[in-house]
């Protein structure tokens, strides 16, 4: 089992930055890949970003690319999403997820936190 901690969500005005913050905790020995998935109300659930264990491969939303940075840090167990740019459009609450392939975690990952509200205004 893995859990998974966020941090780093709020309000912000259009064209501002927040980084988010993923902890893991728990079977952390093993090689998950992490990464982001967000709600809208009123929506479905949509992959961010995400990325290997390694760190050297990523992957973006296109709705995303050029404005977000997601990144790891192996030796604390934690995933970042830096979020610059931003749009009223990204308000949503945004989950941190975890599992052993990179497909899994942007479809349908085993291990989600908790969720982080971000609220863009315009």
């Amino acid at each position: 089992q893995v859990q998974l901690v966020e941090a780093g969500g709020g309000l912000v005005q259009a064209g501002g930055s927040l980084r988010l913050s993923c902890a893991a905790s728990g079977r952390t020995e093993k090689r998950y890949a992490m990464g982001w998935l967000r709600q809208a109300p009123g929506k479905e659930r949509e992959f961010v970003a995400a990325v290997t264990w390694s760190g050297v491969n990523t992957y973006y939303a296109d709705s995303v690319k050029g404005r977000f940075t997601i990144s790891r840090d192996n030796a604390k167990n934690t995933v970042y999403l830096q979020m610059n740019m931003l749009k009223p459009e990204d308000t949503a609450v945004y989950y941190c997820a975890a599992d052993s392939t990179i497909v899994l975690v942007t479809t349908t990952p085993s291990y989600w936190g908790q969720g982080t509200q971000v609220t863009v205004s315009s």
